[in-house]
């Protein structure tokens, strides 16, 4: 019986994924004369409404959220990295944030939705194996953090920890974010269990996965501040806040 559960879920859950992703393809296209606020809008929607299409397949996405971080204040959000379905978790939780990714150029080139999103919504492509130009493509991205408003999401293990385990951070992207906005806020994030959706290779989906979001206080910066020390701190933020979820009663 388990067994149908779990092949049933992933099959609506696969089902409704990409029509919405197909949907908001053309949706996305069809704002962008309006401009790139607009753009933005409607990218925020996208992640939001796939957020929702997690629950076909029985996951269930849980908040732990600081009140202290607010809509419309640009922030450097540092987070592990579980999946590529930790993505749209962060405009689901900051939809006035309107959160801006680094992410490969690859993705930009064939997913619906998501690849004309990372085009055309002020976000960083980098190539991995070009470290200079990546890093200065996230330097131009901190400093549209201090002139849009927006706030920007680092993943500064820099992989997936494919079984959720939290790999070391590398600190270059996270320095130079830091030092392009200095005045914004760092913020640390931590996301568990959404390594386990893609645990079988998607075949299928184990049904009842609880995927778990910490969003922690914002750590305010000071213009003499040690920025290795400001990494790793949030480091050691995000990796108690992993025994803290893992803790929680299920």
């Amino acid at each position: 019986m388990r067994r149908v559960l779990d092949w049933g879920g992933t099959i609506l859950f696969a089902f409704f994924f990409g029509l919405t992703l197909l949907v908001f393809d053309v949706l996305l296209r069809l704002t962008t004369p309006l401009g790139r606020k607009a753009l933005e809008r409607v990218g925020v929607w996208l992640q939001r409404a796939l957020v929702l299409t997690y629950r076909c397949g029985g996951i269930r996405p849980e908040l732990e959220r600081s009140p202290k971080v607010l809509g419309g204040v640009p922030y450097i959000i540092l987070s592990n990295h579980q999946s590529m379905f930790d993505i749209p978790l962060f405009a689901w939780a900051m939809p006035k944030n309107f959160p801006k990714y680094i992410s490969k150029r690859s993705l930009a080139q064939w997913i619906p939705g998501i690849s004309y999103n990372l085009r055309h919504g002020g976000h960083a492509l980098i190539d991995r194996n070009d470290r200079n130009s990546s890093v200065n493509a996230i330097r131009k991205l901190g400093r549209a953090v201090v002139s849009d408003g927006s706030s920007v999401i680092i993943f500064p293990e820099g992989t997936r920890g494919r079984d959720g385990t939290l790999a070391p951070f590398k600190p270059a992207g996270s320095l130079a974010l830091f030092e392009e906005a200095p005045d914004a806020p760092v913020v640390p994030v931590c996301i568990d269990n959404s390594w386990r959706v893609m645990e079988n290779g998607f075949k299928p989906v184990p049904w009842g996965i609880r995927l778990q979001m910490w969003i922690g206080d914002p750590i305010e910066r000071a213009p003499d501040e040690d920025r290795a020390a400001l990494l790793a701190r949030a480091e050691r933020e995000i990796e108690q806040a992993l025994e803290h979820l893992r803790a929680k009663p299920r």
